[in-house]
Protein backbone atom coordinates (compact mmCIF):
# COMPACT_ATOMS: atom_id res chain seq x y z
CA UNK A 1 0.00 0.00 0.00
CA UNK A 2 1.34 3.14 -0.74
CA UNK A 3 2.11 6.10 1.63
CA UNK A 4 0.42 9.10 1.31
CA UNK A 5 1.10 12.81 2.52
CA UNK A 6 -1.54 15.78 3.04
CA UNK A 7 -0.17 19.34 1.89
CA UNK A 8 -2.23 21.35 3.48
CA UNK A 9 -1.81 25.39 1.73
CA UNK A 10 -3.97 28.08 0.28
CA UNK A 11 -2.65 30.97 -1.85
CA UNK A 12 0.63 32.51 -0.27
CA UNK A 13 2.36 29.58 0.13
CA UNK A 14 6.04 29.81 -0.01
CA UNK A 15 6.79 28.02 -3.41
CA UNK A 16 9.75 25.82 -2.90
CA UNK A 17 8.56 25.05 0.15
CA UNK A 18 5.59 23.42 -1.42
CA UNK A 19 6.98 22.02 -4.44
CA UNK A 20 10.32 21.12 -3.55
CA UNK A 21 9.13 18.77 -1.00
CA UNK A 22 6.27 17.55 -2.74
CA UNK A 23 8.27 16.42 -5.41
CA UNK A 24 10.68 14.78 -3.15
CA UNK A 25 7.98 12.64 -1.44
CA UNK A 26 6.95 11.89 -4.79
CA UNK A 27 10.21 11.12 -5.87
CA UNK A 28 10.27 8.41 -2.90
CA UNK A 29 7.14 6.86 -4.40
CA UNK A 30 4.78 8.60 -1.70
CA UNK A 31 1.66 9.59 -2.93
CA UNK A 32 0.66 13.44 -2.35
CA UNK A 33 -2.07 15.51 -2.01
CA UNK A 34 -2.65 19.60 -1.79
CA UNK A 35 -5.98 20.64 0.44
CA UNK A 36 -7.09 23.64 0.07
CA UNK A 37 -9.76 26.12 1.92
CA UNK A 38 -11.62 26.07 -2.08
CA UNK A 39 -11.01 24.19 -5.19
CA UNK A 40 -9.37 24.88 -8.23
CA UNK A 41 -5.95 26.17 -7.94
CA UNK A 42 -3.43 28.08 -4.99
CA UNK A 43 -0.89 30.86 -6.00
CA UNK A 44 2.57 30.50 -4.45
CA UNK A 45 4.95 33.04 -3.67
CA UNK A 46 8.40 32.76 -5.06
CA UNK A 47 10.63 34.75 -2.23
CA UNK A 48 9.31 38.64 -3.04
CA UNK A 49 6.22 38.08 -5.69
CA UNK A 50 3.56 36.02 -7.03
CA UNK A 51 4.76 32.74 -8.19
CA UNK A 52 2.99 29.74 -10.10
CA UNK A 53 -0.26 28.04 -8.91
CA UNK A 54 -0.74 24.78 -7.77
CA UNK A 55 -3.46 22.74 -7.94
CA UNK A 56 -5.98 22.00 -5.73
CA UNK A 57 -6.59 18.40 -5.45
CA UNK A 58 -9.09 18.51 -2.03
CA UNK A 59 -11.32 20.43 -0.47
CA UNK A 60 -10.40 20.80 3.39
CA UNK A 61 -14.50 19.55 3.77
CA UNK A 62 -13.13 16.51 1.36
CA UNK A 63 -10.17 15.71 3.84
CA UNK A 64 -10.06 12.58 6.23
CA UNK A 65 -7.43 12.49 8.27
CA UNK A 66 -7.66 8.90 8.20
CA UNK A 67 -6.61 8.15 4.45
CA UNK A 68 -3.22 9.99 5.19
CA UNK A 69 0.12 9.01 6.47
CA UNK A 70 1.40 12.51 7.87
CA UNK A 71 0.63 16.18 6.65
CA UNK A 72 2.87 18.94 5.63
CA UNK A 73 2.47 22.86 6.09
CA UNK A 74 4.66 24.87 3.87
CA UNK A 75 5.55 28.46 5.41
CA UNK A 76 5.64 32.07 3.07
CA UNK A 77 4.36 34.43 5.87
CA UNK A 78 0.73 34.75 3.88
CA UNK A 79 -0.28 31.26 3.85
CA UNK A 80 -0.13 30.24 7.60
CA UNK A 81 -1.64 33.47 8.52
CA UNK A 82 -4.52 32.70 6.41
CA UNK A 83 -4.87 29.05 7.58
CA UNK A 84 -4.88 29.36 10.98
CA UNK A 85 -8.27 31.59 11.14
CA UNK A 86 -9.85 28.69 9.57
CA UNK A 87 -11.14 26.38 12.03
CA UNK A 88 -11.06 23.47 9.82
CA UNK A 89 -7.61 23.71 8.83
CA UNK A 90 -6.19 23.95 12.85
CA UNK A 91 -9.04 21.23 14.07
CA UNK A 92 -7.17 18.98 10.98
CA UNK A 93 -3.72 19.84 12.12
CA UNK A 94 -4.40 18.99 15.88
CA UNK A 95 -6.08 15.97 14.80
CA UNK A 96 -2.69 14.92 13.09
CA UNK A 97 -1.06 15.70 16.42
CA UNK A 98 -2.79 13.85 18.17
CA UNK A 99 -3.29 11.03 16.35
CA UNK A 100 0.74 10.33 16.03
CA UNK A 101 1.09 10.39 12.70
CA UNK A 102 4.09 12.94 11.09
CA UNK A 103 3.47 16.46 11.11
CA UNK A 104 6.01 18.81 8.38
CA UNK A 105 6.29 22.31 9.52
CA UNK A 106 8.62 24.58 7.54
CA UNK A 107 9.47 28.34 8.28
CA UNK A 108 5.75 29.79 8.81
CA UNK A 109 4.05 26.75 8.59
CA UNK A 110 4.43 26.12 12.68
CA UNK A 111 2.18 29.19 13.35
CA UNK A 112 -0.32 26.68 12.76
CA UNK A 113 1.26 24.50 15.38
CA UNK A 114 0.74 27.02 17.54
CA UNK A 115 -2.72 28.15 16.46
CA UNK A 116 -3.51 23.84 17.13
CA UNK A 117 -1.88 24.36 20.47
CA UNK A 118 0.67 21.09 20.26
CA UNK A 119 3.80 22.39 20.22
CA UNK A 120 3.81 22.20 24.74
CA UNK A 121 7.02 21.12 25.54
CA UNK A 122 8.19 19.74 21.56
CA UNK A 123 11.37 21.14 20.70
CA UNK A 124 10.98 22.68 17.07
CA UNK A 125 12.55 25.33 15.18
CA UNK A 126 10.78 27.93 12.65
CA UNK A 127 11.71 31.08 10.72
CA UNK A 128 13.22 33.76 13.21
CA UNK A 129 9.99 35.74 13.25
CA UNK A 130 7.37 33.15 14.64
CA UNK A 131 9.97 31.96 17.47
CA UNK A 132 8.23 34.05 19.82
CA UNK A 133 4.84 32.82 19.11
CA UNK A 134 5.85 29.36 19.56
CA UNK A 135 8.06 29.97 22.80
CA UNK A 136 4.69 31.61 23.76
CA UNK A 137 2.64 28.36 23.04
CA UNK A 138 4.92 26.63 25.13
CA UNK A 139 7.47 25.01 22.77
CA UNK A 140 11.08 24.92 23.22
CA UNK A 141 12.27 26.59 20.55
CA UNK A 142 16.02 26.05 18.95
CA UNK A 143 17.94 27.42 15.65
CA UNK A 144 18.87 24.08 13.69
CA UNK A 145 18.05 22.87 9.98
CA UNK A 146 15.94 19.92 10.73
CA UNK A 147 14.31 19.00 14.35
CA UNK A 148 12.33 15.61 14.83
CA UNK A 149 10.61 15.57 18.18
CA UNK A 150 8.10 12.71 18.25
CA UNK A 151 6.25 12.66 15.46
CA UNK A 152 6.71 16.52 15.08
CA UNK A 153 9.20 17.46 12.07
CA UNK A 154 10.08 21.16 11.52
CA UNK A 155 12.46 23.19 9.51
CA UNK A 156 13.86 26.77 9.19
CA UNK A 157 13.64 28.19 5.67
CA UNK A 158 13.76 27.14 2.00
CA UNK A 159 17.62 26.50 2.49
CA UNK A 160 16.53 23.23 4.85
CA UNK A 161 14.22 21.95 2.44
CA UNK A 162 16.62 18.80 1.72
CA UNK A 163 16.77 18.05 5.14
CA UNK A 164 13.07 18.50 5.72
CA UNK A 165 12.07 16.00 2.64
CA UNK A 166 14.47 13.77 4.19
CA UNK A 167 13.27 13.33 7.47
CA UNK A 168 9.33 13.56 6.48
CA UNK A 169 10.22 10.25 3.94
CA UNK A 170 12.31 8.72 6.76
CA UNK A 171 9.20 9.50 9.03
CA UNK A 172 6.51 8.15 6.57
CA UNK A 173 8.26 5.07 5.99
CA UNK A 174 8.58 4.37 9.74
CA UNK A 175 6.03 6.06 11.61
CA UNK A 176 6.42 6.32 14.95
CA UNK A 177 2.88 6.21 16.04
CA UNK A 178 2.20 7.81 19.84
CA UNK A 179 0.25 5.73 22.85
Amino acid sequence: MAHKVLILATDGFEQSELTEPKKALEDAGIQTAVASRESGQIRGWNHTDWGESVSVDLTLDQVKAEDYDAIMLPGGQINPDKLRMEEKAVSLVKRFAESGKPVAAICHGPWLLVEADVVKNRKVTSWPSIRTDLRNAGADVVDQEVVVDGNFITSRKPDDIPAFSKALIEAVRSPVIAS
